[in-house]
């Protein structure tokens, strides 16, 4: 059998008198790892949440229309004459204009709260695309009536199961009926959970809306790059209307995302700021059994580089175990669990919202932003106690 080397050697040594030492003080060491474990997956589950919103938001956002256009009375949104098209065609850049029709429905039977969106797929220049974020089906066609693509809670919420015909009410208390074509994918659930797609004539009927008027109008730019060039002209031309780009759109989302995720940091700041003290109290504290070890182990000629390397070796294997066992279960919180520990703080508090499926986003950033946080920390708040007990004279210690 070959030989070790005498350095590796020597810290094997060490590492399983650091193992037998933290066996010793099985419970002590057990309860810190489990505190370290949950501020990791308080960390953990709040990056993963994070970035789960973030790209579900990005991945269906991409296929919004460039500029959104609203018509404003009194600061709030009313519906946009289908007029206004004509005024914007003497605009140089513009690809096509989709009116559009959406709104809330509030299903009283199962306290849900659903959108209702309805648009000319056809004529969008990318319309043939949308059909991509559906998980069977097609989005409506222009000629067919009474057609619908449904989200997933949409879906479980009405109970349709193997049906496809479901009714909803008119203004006037009068039932339409509609037939499901579609069924949206589990990876756009984050926009569309509770959204309802049909097309113009029936959007129109279902809430009562006249054929010359729309909710807004969606252009498409030509060239990417003149977008803001031409909003700005619209905002010109049609001065009664909120003018909104792709880009704002987005980055209203991560303003939103990142004021929540602020909040939410600050909560989770306390706990980092508890497990802190915990180490350091943990560390510096050294009972008069452990003093009188380290000074044992200087009589017996232990320097203090290996006491150091003993205290590092216990760190180590508390906080990788605590690492591991906090990241695992962050994961297990978001993907199984719907994070319903933090969601609320980052999605709002509305009970009347269908629930909607999180894909956890892990990436090596996240980790490493964790383990910057918690686990650094705790080794220096170790180590650092250590070396000061161990430059003490091992005869004042074993007295």
């Amino acid at each position: 059998m070959p030989m070790l080397p005498k350095g590796l050697e020597k810290q094997l040594n060490i590492l399983d008198f650091s193992l037998s030492s933290l066996w010793r003080r099985k419970l002590k060491n057990l309860s810190i790892m489990l505190v370290f474990a949950l501020v990791i997956f308080l960390l953990g589950s709040f990056q993963m949440l994070t970035g789960a919103l973030t790209n579900s938001a990005d991945a269906v956002l991409k296929n919004t229309a460039d500029i959104t256009i609203q018509k404003m009375s009194a600061g709030r949104q009313e519906a946009i004459p289908l007029a206004y098209i004509e005024k914007l065609h003497s605009i140089y850049g513009i690809r096509a204009i989709i009116p559009r029709v959406w709104g809330y429905y509030f299903d009283e039977s199962n306290l849900a709260n659903f959108t209702i969106m309805a648009l000319d797929s056809d004529s969008m220049p990318d319309g043939n695309k949308l059909d991509l974020t559906l998980a069977h089906g097609h989005f409506p066609k222009k000629t067919e009536t009474d057609t619908v693509v449904i989200g997933r809670s949409v879906h479980n919420i009405l109970g349709l199961g193997e049906r496809r015909i479901f009714s909803l009410f008119r203004p006037d208390l009068s039932l339409k009926s509609f037939n499901m074509v579609g069924l949206f994918a589990q990876q756009t659930d984050l926009l569309t959970n509770d959204l309802i797609v049909m097309n113009l004539s029936d959007a129109r009927d279902l809430f009562n809306i006249p054929p010359s008027m729309a909710t807004d109008l969606c252009v498409y730019v030509a060239n990417p790059s003149e977008i803001e060039t031409i909003a700005k002209k619209i905002a010109g031309l049609l001065p009664d209307t909120r003018v909104l780009t792709k880009k704002q759109i987005q980055k209203t989302y991560q303003v939103v995302f990142s004021w929540r995720s602020g909040f939410a940091s600050i909560c989770l700041l306390t706990a980092l700021v508890a497990f802190a003290i915990l180490a350091w109290d943990k560390a510096s504290g050294l009972s008069p059994e452990e003093k009188r070890e380290i000074g044992i182990l200087k009589i017996l000629g232990w320097e203090t580089g290996d006491i150091l390397a003993i205290r590092f070796w216990e760190s180590t294997l508390v906080s990788a175990l605590a690492f591991i066992i906090g990241c695992t279960a962050a994961y297990f919180h978001v993907a199984f669990f719907d994070a319903s520990l933090l969601k609320p703080v980052m999605v709002g508090w509305s009970v009347i919202h269908p629930p909607f499926k999180l894909l956890p986003s892990v990436n090596l950033a996240d980790l490493l932003l964790i383990f910057t946080f918690s686990v650094l920390p705790y080794l220096g708040a170790t180590v650092i106690p250590a070396w000061r007990c161990s430059t003490v004279p091992p005869d004042s210690v074993i007295r």
